[in-house]
């Protein structure tokens, strides 16, 4: 028996077969799709940038120079936007809507939330994917009754227009999301304080919402997002050029007829973008948390 081991241990390994840990097939199935992903990710990104900083000869002469590169840079565009445009203020401007849509959307989404998970009334699950699935309605078939709404209040032409509808579609979703996390936080723990006399509001104010960090910062950056790159009621509730946001105000007054200002354009949109990409960036792992703490439930 021990001769027959040994000679199937010196026998030599099978030439030809790629094994699992091998470089190739590591390039093959890990760092090729990982690669494209990348690819596809940033270029947008990329292409902003060089049309930013392209002079306009070059970007309309792709015959004598390359549309991927740029040869002689230059920030006439970036002055123009910054200098010849209000974009600062269009840029305040959306930063205060999506910051005070986002509070508010999150105060009412941490409430719904809560008392879904963990009142325990009747038919609390079924309300629950009601919210949820109000998320789905889209947000066209609102524009009708929301516009009703906000001209008889005398909200047109107002940022509180924006920060009253917004939430319309930032709390559903939001809630769903803080209900799968609410269940991950062990329900021992406010049993225990309720034991010793905590009120409700005690317990989700110093329990449930510092365990609840991640999911909180996870709902923000959606809403946040959302809020910031909105805009079909942006651009019908808001009419005068200084109170725009940014998705519109650069689409609508950077476009004079048949004349589209590439560069202009180009660093508006590279610019509105950065706080977004920012943001991410410091709350990506809140954000991966959060995700696999609302579905694993």
């Amino acid at each position: 028996m021990t001769d027959a081991v040994q000679q199937v241990a010196a026998k030599p390994a099978r030439t030809g077969v790629i094994s699992w840990h091998s470089t190739p097939r590591r390039v093959a199935t890990i760092y090729l799709p990982l690669a494209c992903f990348v690819v596809v990710l940033l270029f947008p990104f990329y292409w902003m940038t060089i049309t930013t900083l392209k002079p306009n000869h070059e970007l309309y002469n792709y015959k004598d120079y390359n549309p991927f590169f740029v040869h002689s840079p230059t920030l006439v565009n970036v002055k123009k936007l910054l200098f010849d445009t209000e974009y600062p203020q269009w840029l305040f401007t959306t930063m205060s809507i999506a910051i005070a849509a986002t509070v508010l959307s999150i105060f009412a989404s941490v409430l719904a939330a809560y008392a879904i998970q963990r009142l325990r009334f009747r038919g609390s699950q079924w309300v629950g994917l009601a919210i949820y699935l109000a998320y789905l309605v889209p947000p066209s078939i609102l524009f009708i009754p929301l516009a009703t709404m906000v001209f008889k209040l005398g909200l047109y032409d107002s940022p509180f227009a924006l920060i009253l509808t917004y939430p319309t579609f930032l709390i559903p979703f939001c809630t769903w999301l803080l209900i799968g996390y609410f269940k991950s936080i062990p329900y021992e723990l406010e049993e225990c304080a309720m034991i010793d006399g905590a009120t409700r509001l005690q317990i989700l104010r110093k329990i449930t919402l510092p365990l609840a960090v991640p999911g909180l910062i996870s709902a923000g950056i959606f809403a946040f997002t959302l809020s910031w790159n909105e805009f079909i009621y942006a651009l019908a509730f808001i009419q005068s050029s200084e109170k725009k946001t940014v998705p519109v105000a650069v689409l609508t007054q950077l476009v004079q007829g048949d004349d589209y200002q590439w560069g202009a354009l180009m660093a508006g949109a590279l610019f509105g973008s950065i706080p977004v990409a920012l943001f991410y960036s410091f709350f990506v792992d809140y954000y991966v948390s959060s995700l696999t703490g609302a579905v694993k439930e």
